[in-house]
């Protein structure tokens, strides 16, 4: 009988136990981009109620060791990957519980795909992060706002473990207190090479700003900031990600 167990083992996908929410969807208005100021729709997915932890995806290289540290190929991954480990399936025992960072794009979508899932598109974590403990639509309130840049400035957040603030409406944690988090489409909506051949000026530094539908959000702006910052390989030790799944 071990002996049977041990065989299917070697041929059942990774699976993690992060808990999904279900999120309705509905319309929201992108604060910047080509549909900022217009609804945009969003259908309804599951979303991973935490962010992915050192543990989880501890997890996953031991089952799929091609994205082991040390086997990992540059093109995927820099040389920053997982930084914070000390070997291929190491770590110190306090991440275990906390967001597992220096993950590059590449590998954050490998980790989601191995389960069914998948990394969440700007629009999909947009419209669940724009939510608080009380109201789908948040992003008006200016103490709700206030709160989060206040998040935003403490050190060393991502050295914290997950799910220990409150959720937000639809029980969603740490969408904005612990690092930031790896989309799909990432970098969709800044700077691409039709834009700089097209001189399309706006994109550019701060005159991007004259897109944005509430030229007030600053953490929204700090967000696709960061986001246009990066590149797919690159590995940063404050984003992490979580994962989505359609219905």
């Amino acid at each position: 009988m071990k002996k049977i167990i041990l065989i299917l083992s070697i041929f059942l996908p990774f699976i993690a136990f992060t808990q999904m929410k279900w999120i309705d969807g509905g319309s929201y208005k992108p604060m910047y981009g080509a549909d900022s100021g217009k609804l945009v729709k969003v259908n309804g997915f599951y979303i991973d109620e935490t962010l992915v932890t050192n543990k989880e995806y501890l997890s996953f290289v031991t089952k799929y060791p091609q994205w082991k540290k040390g086997n990992t190929k540059k093109i995927f991954a820099d040389e920053s990957y997982l930084n914070n480990w000390t070997s291929d399936t190491k770590f110190p025992n306090t991440l275990l519980n906390t967001p597992v960072t220096f993950i590059s794009w590449f590998a954050a979508k490998a980790y989601c795909e191995c389960q069914g899932k998948r990394l969440p598109t700007n629009d999909e974590w947009e419209f669940v992060a724009m939510a608080n403990a009380k109201l789908k639509d948040a992003r008006k309130d200016s103490l709700n706002n206030a709160k989060i840049l206040e998040q935003m400035q403490k050190r060393n957040t991502q050295f914290i473990n997950v799910k220990q603030s409150a959720p937000n409406l639809y029980g969603v944690y740490d969408l904005h207190n612990l690092v930031w988090e790896w989309t799909y489409d990432f970098n969709a909506v800044m700077i691409g090479g039709e834009n700089r051949n097209n001189n399309n000026k706006n994109l550019f530094c701060a005159a991007g700003s004259l897109n944005a539908n509430n030229l007030m959000d600053y953490v929204g702006f700090m967000r696709f900031a960061f986001r246009a910052s990066v590149k797919a390989n690159y590995n940063v030790g404050n984003l992490g990600f979580r994962c989505v799944k359609s219905k």
